[in-house]
């Protein structure tokens, strides 16, 4: 298992070691012990969620506030998304910039969120199977988000505009810039 920090700090990609031969292949995709090496500490999962998507989807940017916030280890089971992260904590070095990355069933990459980050993702592949670890239950009263076609983010999610697919939540979401007033 590979470990690489992004440019945004305590956010990671994790590259299993794939073992692969006539029969299909194995790979270990979550290893408490080699999280805790990295990060420090070893992130308590307490909820996994699973979606399915079309491809154009997007879905974000999302988070939980407070004492509900969540660390999330996340993959693609199926197809391919661009996932995509933006530093939200106050005092980040980082603070308001975005990091992305394609997960596929393909790569088998999976990438770490730690709390303090917006999150989402949009579907690249005909459709998509989503997959996420959170370290924290879900709690609808916590929840936040911003407009992930907020144009002081520049997000490229890597789907032409007249194909983005969003929910009502998401197209009435704050604009970043707005929400930090």
């Amino acid at each position: 298992m590979n470990i690489t920090q992004t440019r945004l700090k305590g956010c990671f990609i994790i590259e299993p070691a794939v073992f692969e031969d006539e029969r299909g292949y194995f790979f270990e995709s979550f290893n408490e012990r080699k999280l805790e090496e990295v990060l420090g500490y070893a992130p308590h999962f307490v909820q996994d969620n699973q979606s399915k998507s079309s491809y154009g989807v997007v879905r974000g940017l999302h988070q939980q506030l407070g004492d509900m916030a969540q660390a999330k280890l996340v993959r693609a089971l199926e197809g391919a998304v661009l996932d995509v992260v933006v530093d939200v904590r106050p005092d980040s070095d980082t603070y308001g910039q975005s990091f992305s990355v394609e997960l596929s069933a393909e790569n088998k990459k999976q990438l770490f969120v730690p709390r303090g980050f917006l999150h989402g993702f949009s579907v690249l592949s005909n459709e998509a199977v989503f997959f996420y670890k959170c370290d924290n239950f879900y709690d609808k009263a916590s929840e936040a988000g911003i407009h992930p076609l907020d144009p002081s983010l520049n997000i490229d999610w890597k789907i032409e505009r007249s194909k983005m697919v969003l929910s009502e939540k998401d197209k009435e979401a704050p604009f970043f810039n707005k929400q930090q007033e």
